[in-house]
């Protein structure tokens, strides 16, 4: 048995070689991987799972080709994509888990996360967070028509990227407290998430964090198995 852990592709019509990475990706996967998680932001943007566009349905096809070839595919939720819901999931035929998720595989007590929960000092994206997860805000979003509702979600990456780019740099890293504090109310052995852009393996007192890479000319995938584990990263 051997796990795969993924997130922060970013798809998105923009990112073509992106995008044939990741279908490229899947095919190895399929052959060397029991288990596939994507922790979150497949896509730089879903508006929604009746989004026909020849992107969102092309990655569901190839999700469901990796899945019909014995590949287990499960996805959390990132900040760009959580309004991938049901049908999405149906038409990927993969899964989808909550933030945390947790698994216990062989001798470690393993949590998944996206990990944008850990980043407790950016108030601005935790007040905004609070409100694009509401259950109003989402059925209002998603009785707009596909075309707004694409405009919509385009001014909004426009507006998180000016926000980002007047934030410390420190703000938008998770809060230390905020993971040792995970650590000890779940007794857990390994945190594996993303959302911060900074893949990096980190040593604390409680166990281990891995944060997983974002995709852009390499791709990165964390490898595990029952001897060792490997984050990888690999042109693309």
């Amino acid at each position: 048995m051997k796990l795969g852990f993924i997130s922060d592709l970013h798809l998105s019509e923009n990112t073509p070689s992106v995008t044939q990475g990741f279908f490229e990706f899947l095919k190895t996967a399929a052959q060397e991987l029991s288990h596939l998680y994507i922790l979150g932001d497949l896509f730089e943007a879903w508006i929604g799972d009746d989004d026909d566009s020849e992107l969102a349905t092309n990655v569901m096809q190839e999700i469901n080709h990796a899945t019909r070839n014995g590949l287990e595919i499960f996805f959390i939720h990132g900040n760009r994509d959580f309004l991938c819901g049901q049908k999405f999931a149906e038409q990927s035929n993969l899964t989808l888990l909550p933030d945390p998720y947790f698994l216990n595989f062989f001798d470690q007590k393993i949590a998944l996360s996206h990990g944008d929960s850990f980043c407790t000092e950016d108030l601005e994206y935790i007040k905004f967070k609070k409100e694009v997860r509401s259950e109003e805000w989402q059925q209002e979003f998603l009785q707009k028509p596909l075309d707004d509702r694409l405009n919509i979600a385009s001014s909004m990456r426009d507006a998180s990227q000016k926000n980002n780019n007047n934030k410390d740099i420190a703000i938008m890293d998770v809060t230390p407290t905020a993971i040792q504090d995970f650590f000890a109310e779940h007794r857990i052995d390994l945190l594996i998430h993303g959302h911060t852009h900074r893949p990096n393996t980190h040593q604390i007192n409680s166990g281990t964090r891995i944060v997983l890479g974002d995709w852009h000319k390499t791709g990165w995938c964390l490898m595990l198995d029952e001897q060792q584990q490997e984050l990888k990263e690999f042109t693309l």
